[in-house]
């Protein structure tokens, strides 16, 4: 469990690293503080991956099962959140952070579907940095310049490609033991 709870913490401090330690990422230079910020990430991604695996299941609680529902509605809402940036569409005009949107959106769908302490570490831990970095950047930043909004098209065309998105994340977990289908 360790592991897992360093992983997170890793996670959060690579994310926050230029909001928390701005000096720090400003000693190492911008493509040396991308680059470090990045190996941490990745770090961090090994941590938590190991750590939720090798941890004993200590179940908190036991979702009803019709969560599953709901987490597949919430987790095509969060692919198409984290996706947004990339489109052209009127709705990346409406939203300011997308990316953290999808974040929280992902991280409450696993809550209501998984009981057990490792999985309250890993989807609490990144909802809570989420949360943080979103609340940080509003502080820091808080003037936004919203995008030039495109046809309404792109939003539909967007919605498509989160669907495919899903799907594949589906079968990936589906071969990894995790079925979210079915």
């Amino acid at each position: 469990m360790a592991l897992l709870i360093v992983g997170v913490l890793l996670w959060a401090y690579s994310h926050l690293m230029k909001r928390v330690t701005p000096q720090f990422r400003a000693n190492l230079g911008a493509s040396n503080g991308k680059m470090v910020a990045a190996g941490l990430s990745v770090l961090a991604i090994v941590f938590m991956v190991m750590g939720y695996k090798s941890s004993d299941v200590i179940q908190l609680w036991n979702p009803p099962a019709f969560m599953r529902h709901i987490n597949n509605l919430l987790m095509l809402i969060a692919i198409f959140m984290v996706l947004l940036p990339y489109s052209r569409g009127v709705l990346r005009s409406k939203i300011r952070h997308p990316m953290l949107t999808g974040v929280k959106t992902w991280a409450i769908a696993h809550l209501l579907v998984n009981g057990d302490l490792a999985s309250l570490i890993l989807f609490g831990g990144i909802l809570a940095w989420a949360v943080v970095d979103l609340i940080l950047i509003n502080k820091m930043e808080p003037k936004w310049v919203r995008p030039v909004a495109g046809p309404i098209y792109f939003d539909a065309i967007h919605l498509v490609i989160s669907v495919v998105v899903m799907g594949v994340i589906g079968v990936i977990h589906a071969h990894l033991g995790y079925p979210v289908f079915g």
